[in-house]
């Protein structure tokens, strides 16, 4: 609620900073995991390119783009960079025009040398918090994330 003069409330007040302090949480995790992968040589839309071929292997070019929220033309143009540094290669599927996607044996490698690094990094962002600090933070993110869910589902499209 919001007064006449157009300060906020006290819960509005807490709700605004803990979105901030999110915010900034959020900036410096990426941060942190864009220079560990960047040590690596690759970018993090080439990292997330290798993670998810690498998890779902033989999947389309239509499928990768869905999965990291991108057009289908700029993953071409990630894919054209990716196999000239012989990380990825497309198979022609067999049925239509669509492309398989598939590691090559270096994409495979740098995959399994920078995903371990990765994970353990982005686990120890949490090294602060004792366990049940832990579990109570992913209980209220998995309720923020529910309630903005339903938000979305209640909202009109355009």
């Amino acid at each position: 609620m919001t007064t006449s003069r157009g300060d906020v409330s006290g819960l509005e007040r807490e709700r605004l900073l803990t979105w901030l302090r999110l915010a900034r949480v959020v900036q410096r995790v990426e941060q942190l995991l864009t220079e560990q992968v960047r040590r690596h040589g690759l970018t993090m839309a080439q990292f997330d390119v290798l993670a998810q071929v690498g998890a779902d292997t033989g999947c389309t070019q239509q499928e990768l783009a869905d999965k990291l929220f991108v057009t289908k033309g700029n993953i071409a143009q990630l894919l054209d960079r990716m196999e000239q540094r012989h990380l990825v290669e497309r198979r022609p599927s067999g049925t239509g025009r669509a492309n398989r996607l598939f590691l090559t044996e270096a994409g495979d490698a740098r995959r399994a040398e920078v995903i371990d690094e990765h994970e353990r990094l982005a686990a120890s962002v949490f090294d602060g918090l004792d366990d049940d600090e832990l579990v109570s933070l992913r209980r209220s993110l998995r309720k923020v994330d529910r309630s903005l869910r339903d938000r979305s589902r209640r909202m009109p499209s355009l």
